[in-house]
Order: structure tokens, then C-alpha cells, then sequence
């Protein structure tokens, strides 16, 4: 199953939120609250409730008022399976209160799993950052006091708390779709596009690989590093698919033959073909008939005639590994139930590079395949030396090309890997670090797949909850109200860049922090500079 449990937030989310309430009388449901928690009980989901009550630090009302009105709560809305309750105020530097993932944590383990497969639901920004921070899933049921950037950062937004859980329940169901599990000889799996485009498709090509004899992956030239790495690929097939990429040439007949005689040559039984959303797979499609493919399963909202046996929809915004995940669940390929739905790559650990510290370290990757997603260089280097600063050592990483920018932002106190790792040392830099500070790029989806947290310097070019890292703890910073919002521009249309030029580099470090990350040795001081605390920034210290 996607997820085990679902965690919500009390004021505002289960009953209408009356300020520093201690009266159980004042206790009122929000409407149809009773319905979907009983709705989410019969499909065997957990129920935790996580709330912050600085009242209490505030002496606002005794822990007996409290025990009294959470009490009337369970009269009213049915049994939850755990309830945690931060009992401090906003100035008290606790791990527990709301945008501090503690009270997530703490309720995956009474609840017998772990953040990933939980889903938080909240009114406000503190809730759905802890969701990211804790590696859980996050829907905000926006109310009158949300704030508008709130809603924006947010990476799926529900209006109300039904919808929440037709959300949730669907997505549920997508993903373990109940067809007939099917028993393939070879399947051809295709994903173009970038190495991140490939990761994200790892869980769904593991489906395919739980019951095909053999499982041969598509890709073209910028995902090949990431298809080696992929877990279930029996043989990788490399080849542009020049309507695809974002700078197409021409159209070539004969090229487009020469990729016709090659799937042929595969002898595959059927095919898988995952796209974009922004792309059609009827061309591929296509050229699988007049390779002979027998079946071909793919998602399209255009009409795909015959050429498609699985036609399958999924609704925008859905993550796009779980977007996958649907798609092979529709035609029949299913995860096995010991293997989780998370990203996972293979990786032989190269010998250790001297440059790279052996105590706990940071990654930064300024560098983008996109520029629209990439961080000013001249922040990323403020946000090293501020790191650095504060006791981290911190790496910088970038491919070949980007020699002159890895040492820009390196400086004089990071340690400059430009141009000496290729994908698969990357992984094994990333994979010791304790987070990865980067932007919508491949190295985000190779941390997320690697289990290590990252802070997202994320671009609101296409949507944070379809492309921002899965499964994995995530603190989001950049503008979400950007001009360049939904734009899919690959070439920042705003002068300037201010959505992630704004960045702070005191943020980072809160974030950081956030996450859990411990410095690996002490800074001096008199240089860090902090920021606001992503606790203020986000959601002002309410509750």
C-alpha cells in the first residue's frame, strides 16, 4: 500500500479552530469530518492526530483541559490511534513543534511505520513543511487564515478535508490497481528524457521487473547514466527520441527506421511507455506496431486509436513516480509487498575520491540541465560560505562542463569536485552526505532514491508535488509565487531570476538545521549569519 497512516492536524483541520481552546464545549467539527475519517478507518489506514499547543507553555490552559478537549474530539469524530501534542511555545527551540518534523516521527513510530508512508494533512504552512521535513507526504486543506504563499509552496492542496481524502484514497487505489496480474516474457520499458526523468520511473520498471522474464529499457542519451543504475533492468536500449528532446532537430526518416528495426530486434512481447506529462507516447507508439510489439500500455489523453491496448489516465499534479507506478499498475505489473514504492539505485562504490571528508559532510550541486531550475551561482556560494561557517564542510559537485562554476562556488571554504564524478560516483559522494542542497535537477532524484535528505532550492516552473523529491525529507525554499509559476519555461522568463536569486542563504542553514543535520565540526561564530527561522518564515509561530 502507498501509505499506512494518515496524521492530521487538529485546529483548523478536524474541528474549527478556536484560539487557545481548553473548553471541550467549544469543540465543533468542520463539516463532514466524521464521514471521512470513516472512510479512511474502513480502508485499513492508521489515524494519528499531531498538534501544537503552545497554549500550554503559555498557561493558557492545564494539561487536564487539554486531555478534556481532545477527549470530546474522539466523542465526537470516532478513536484515533495516536496523539501527539507539542506543548511548547514558538521561542522555545524544541525538535517537536510544527514545522519540526519530531511530532510526525514520533507518531510513525506509535503507529508501527515509518514517516515516508504516512500522509499529513493541515490548514497551514507549519503542516505540510514538518510533512516534507519528515519525509512524509503533505495535502493542505487551505482556511480563511492560510496564507497565500502557503497555499502556493504547498505541493498538493485540497479544499477540504473530504477532498483530502478522496485524494488520498484514489491514489491508494491507482497505485495498487486491482487488474489481473499478468506474467510477461520480455517487456520493453521506455523513459527519455533527463537521468531525473529515469530515476522517478525506477518504481514502476521494479513493478515490471516482479513478473517479466526480462525487462529492456529505453532511454535516450541524457538518461543513460541513470537507466545503468536502475535495480530490474535486465539490458538498456539507447536512442534519441528527437521529438522528446527539448532542443529537437529534424525529424530523420532514416533514423526514425533504424529505431524501428532496433525495437524489432528486441523480440519484446509487449511495451511499457512512460511520458511526460507534457508529452504524447502516440509517436513511439507507432513505431512499436511497425516493430511488431503486440501490446502496448501507455498514458495519453489524446485519442490514441488502436495503437494503444492500456490507455491510461492520471489526474495533473499526482507525483511522477506515483504517476508510473499507475500506469504499470494498469497493465498489470504490480510492486511485489516487500518492495516499498520508493526510488532505489544500484551503485558500485568507486574508491573513495581524497578530496571528500570522511566525517559528516554537505552536498552542494548549483548546476541544472535547465537554467530556469539552477541557482545564481553567486548564491550558491554565499549559501557554501555561510555552511561552512556554521561548522559544515561542505562539497561541491558538478558535471564536466561545469569546472568554472563549481569553483565559483566552492570558494575558499568548500571542497570543489567539478568535472570528477560521473552519475554513479555521484551517488557514492551523495549517499554519505547528511543532506544534499540542490535545485529541480537529476541530483535531487538520486538523493531522494539514496534515502538522504534534501533542501530544494525549487524553481515554481512545474509543479513542487509532481517533481519534488519523493519519499524522502524535504525542505522547500525558493518563491513559490514566482511570475515564472507553471510556466515550464526552460529559460527563466522573469529578469533577474527572483525566485531563487531571493534565496537566503541564512535559510539554507535553518533548513538544514531543520532536517536534523548536525555540523561536523565547530565555525566560527562571529560569521553565521542564520536567517529567519524556517519556523517564522513559514508559518509566524501560530498555535
Amino acid at each position: 500500500m502507498l501509505f499506512d497512516a494518515v496524521l492530521l492536524d487538529r485546529d483548523g483541520t478536524l474541528v474549527e479552530d478556536v484560539p487557545y481552546n481548553g473548553d471541550p464545549e467549544k469543540v465543533r467539527p468542520v463539516p463532514g469530518a466524521r464521514a471521512a475519517l470513516d472512510r479512511l478507518r474502513a480502508a485499513g489506514l492508521r489515524l494519528g492526530v499531531v498538534s501544537n499547543q503552545s497554549g500550554l507553555a503559555k498557561g493558557l490552559f492545564s494539561g487536564d483541559d487539554l486531555a478534556r478537549v481532545n477527549a470530546r474530539v474522539e466523542e465526537l469524530l470516532g478513536p484515533f490511534d495516536s496523539w501527539q501534542v507539542c506543548p511548547h511555545d514558538d521561542g522555545d527551540g524544541c525538535r517537536c513543534r510544527k514545522p519540526a518534523p519530531g511530532l510526525l516521527r514520533a507518531a510513525a513510530r506509535e503507529l508501527g511505520t515509518v514517516p515516508r508512508r504516512c500522509v499529513m494533512i493541515g490548514d497551514i504552512g507549519a503542516d505540510v513543511v514538518a510533512a516534507g521535513a519528515a519525509g512524509a507526504a503533505g495535502i493542505l486543506v487551505p482556511t480563511a487564515t492560510t496564507r497565500p504563499a502557503e497555499i502556493a509552496a504547498a505541493g498538493q492542496v485540497a479544499g477540504d478535508l473530504t477532498a483530502a481524502v478522496d485524494d488520498i484514497l484514489s491514489r491508494i487505489e491507482r497505485v495498487g490497481a486491482d487488474a489481473p496480474a499478468r506474467r510477461g516474457g520480455t517487456v520493453l520499458v521506455v523513459r527519455s528524457d533527463s537521468a531525473g526523468d529515469v530515476l522517478v520511473t525506477g518504481p514502476a520498471i521494479r513493478a515490471v521487473a516482479a513478473h517479466a522474464d526480462r525487462v529492456v529499457l529505453l532511454c535516450g542519451p541524457r538518461g543513460r547514466a541513470a537507466a545503468d543504475l536502475l535495480p530490474g533492468v535486465d539490458e538498456v536500449l539507447e536512442h534519441p527520441l528527437p521529438w522528446i528532446d527539448p532542443a529537437p532537430g529534424a525529424v530523420d526518416a532514416t533514423e526514425l527506421t533504424a529505431l524501428t528495426r532496433r525495437l524489432a530486434a528486441v523480440g519484446a512481447d509487449e511495451a511499457v511507455v512512460f511520458t511526460s506529462y507534457h508529452q504524447s507516447p502516440l509517436p513511439l507508439a507507432l513505431l512499436l506496431r511497425m516493430a511488431g510489439v503486440g501490446r502496448v500500455s501507455a498514458i495519453s489523453d489524446d485519442y490514441p486509436g488502436s495503437l494503444l491496448d492500456v490507455r491510461h489516465r492520471v489526474p495533473p499534479g499526482i507525483p511522477e513516480p506515483e504517476r508510473a507506478l499507475s500506469l504499470a499498475a494498469a497493465a498489470g505489473y504490480r510492486l511485489p509487498e516487500h518492495d516499498e514504492p520508493r526510488l532505489r539505485v544500484r551503485i558500485d562504490r568507486p574508491a573513495a575520491d581524497p578530496s571528500v571528508p570522511a566525517e559528516p559532510y554537505l552536498v552542494v550541486h548549483p548546476g541544472s540541465s535547465v537554467g530556469a531550475r539552477a541557482c545564481p551561482p553567486e548564491v550558491a556560494a554565499r549559501i557554501v560560505g555561510v555552511l561552512s561557517a556554521a561548522g559544515y564542510r561542505v562539497v561541491v559537485t558538478g558535471g564536466r562542463h561545469e569546472r568554472g562554476l563549481t569553483a565559483q562556488v566552492a570558494g575558499a571554504t568548500g571542497i570543489d569536485l567539478g568535472g570528477r564524478t560521473g552519475l554513479g560516483e555521484l551517488a557514492a559522494v551523495i549517499a554519505r552526505a547528511g543532506a544534499l542542497v540542490v535545485g529541480n535537477t537529476g541530483p535531487a532524484h538520486l538523493a531522494a532514491a539514496l534515502g538522504v535528505p534534501v533542501v530544494s532550492l525549487f524553481a515554481p516552473t512545474v509543479p513542487f508535488g509532481q517533481w519534488g523529491p519523493w519519499r524522502v525529507p524535504t525542505v522547500r525554499l525558493g518563491d513559490a509565487t514566482a511570475a515564472c509559476r507553471q510556466s515550464r519555461a526552460a529559460t527563466c522568463p522573469v529578469p533577474g531570476h527572483p525566485c531563487l536569486s531571493g534565496i537566503e542563504p541564512g535559510r539554507v542553514l535553518d533548513a538544514v538545521r531543520l532536517l536534523g543535520v548536525p555540523a561536523g565540526r565547530p565555525g566560527p561564530e562571529a560569521v553565521v549569519t542564520g536567517g529567519r527561522a524556517v519556523a517564522r518564515g513559514s508559518a509566524g509561530g501560530r498555535r
